[in-house]
């Protein structure tokens, strides 16, 4: 208990910290965004320029700003967007379910599809499998998310129209609340697939690796002596110990998984927080922005807490130490 209540802490204080570094980095970017108002409402006279400034506080030192925002978060308020018009909060809600949709899907099917890759390929470190695994790994390393999204519109939508490509529902499409399910998860598969592809070559080569070590123990080599079957000594004593470094690097990266569906969502069109991301970084729409990015941190933090409490559920040596 004493550790969760530390690492809450730690957290707490870690959030503080990336909120005002990024209220400072995104005021000292160039840009004005009265300036890009003015930009797309065709013209704005000086005067009402100077009201808006006056409006949004813009008008105030760095550090005068610094500390309403501070003040403001505090109390659970966002702020009010400049573009939409709208509570930044509401914003961050209505594009929630979308991206932790889109997210815990690639996840899981990286962590499924990647452990099960290595796992197979670990019981002949020299065969085919683990050949492909090698290679499959280099090509996810090596190929950027946004490429692997066009590739995968090109091949799904174009020379074979198989899977819807846009938005997370179709257009045509009247259904609302559970009957709209299968119509999503449809939506969902090549956008979940884009994310989890770079992941999934990274969980596959790490896990074959901490496999072909974990069975070469001596612990693996007495389980044989005994004659317990290879597929148990596989999936319950080997597995056990060797996805404890991917469960590690999951937990570790989910914040990069977030970055990337900046990328996927603005691709496939997905109207999750990456996508609002994206729209309010190209409107100077700075309410919104540090909001987004409180928002991640905040889950960032929570999901590094949730993997060390994995960790000690999967490691009972943890718990003793």
């Amino acid at each position: 208990m004493k550790s969760l209540i530390s690492k809450l802490l730690n957290g707490l204080v870690l959030v503080l910290a990336v909120v005002v570094l990024n209220f400072v980095l995104i005021h000292a970017a160039p840009g004005d965004p009265v300036e890009t108002i003015a930009g797309e409402s065709g013209g704005m006279s000086e005067e009402l320029r100077t009201q808006l400034r006056a409006q949004y506080g813009l008008d105030q030192p760095l550090p005068v700003q610094l500390g309403r925002y501070l003040g403001k978060v505090v109390q659970g308020d966002l702020g009010h967007s400049y573009y939409f018009n709208m509570p930044v909060s509401s914003l961050i809600l209505d594009r929630l379910a979308p991206t932790l949709l889109l997210v815990v899907v690639s996840v899981l099917l990286a962590f499924s599809v990647g452990t099960w890759l290595g796992v197979r390929a670990s019981r002949n470190p020299n065969g085919w499998l683990s050949q492909f695994t090698t290679v499959f790994s280099i090509a996810g390393f090596s190929a950027p998310v946004f490429w692997t999204g066009m590739m995968l519109i090109i091949l799904f939508a174009s020379i074979w129209p198989v899977l819807p490509v846009g938005d997370m529902t179709d257009s045509a499409s009247t259904a609302t609340g559970w009957a709209a399910l299968p119509d999503v998860l449809l939506h969902t598969i090549l956008p979940a697939t884009t994310l989890a592809f770079v992941y999934m070559a990274q969980y596959s080569r790490l896990s074959r690796a901490s496999m072909v070590d974990v069975l070469g123990s001596d612990y693996v080599r007495t389980a044989r002596a005994k004659g317990v079957s290879e597929r148990n000594i596989l999936y319950k004593h080997a597995l056990r110990n060797a996805v404890l470094p991917v469960i590690t690097v999951l937990g570790l990266q989910f914040g990069n998984v977030l970055a990337g569906a900046v990328l996927v969502e603005t691709v496939f069109n997905w109207p999750g927080l990456g996508r609002l991301a994206f729209d309010s970084v190209l409107r100077r729409d700075y309410p919104t922005i540090l909001g987004i990015l409180l928002f991640s941190s905040i889950l960032v933090v929570v999901m590094n807490v949730l993997t060390d409490l994995v960790y000690r559920l999967v490691d009972p040596r943890i718990k003793t130490s």
